[in-house]
């Protein structure tokens, strides 16, 4: 019955997320409505996985949705081969970091960064 699924952000500002997703995070954008001038939706795919992101003018217009962009009822969970070094890019590009990297003592290694909007980024690893 169902045949997929995404996960879908709000922001404030959909070109500085499109950018921090697919330029910063290796993510590639797949759809991207209207096509001529700023959407109002993309989506973005990483390895299966479907990340979309709309407006908050969009998700009030066409849900009726007040949108809050950035409170940190979630953390989105990127799975990298090197914490250290995706921390370091990341930051170099001027993303605000929240926690540097360290050892969560369950086997993974992870920092945390948050995205244009606020939303909590948290990058992780299997520790070697």
């Amino acid at each position: 019955m169902y045949v997929g699924a995404l996960v879908n952000l709000y922001t404030r500002d959909i070109e500085a997320g499109v950018r921090f997703y697919r330029d910063l995070l290796g993510f590639e954008e797949t759809f991207r409505t209207p096509v001529d001038g700023t959407p109002e939706h993309v989506e973005l795919r990483l390895n299966g996985f479907t990340l979309g992101l709309g407006t908050v003018e969009a998700a009030k217009r066409a849900h009726g949705v007040d949108a809050s962009p950035g409170t940190p009822a979630m953390a989105f969970v990127v799975w990298t081969d090197d914490v250290d070094t995706a921390y370091a890019d990341l930051t170099a590009a001027g993303v605000p970091a929240v926690q540097p990297p360290r050892d969560s003592g369950n086997g993974n290694r992870n920092a945390l960064l948050r995205d244009p909007d606020g939303t909590l980024v948290e990058i992780v690893a299997k520790i070697q």
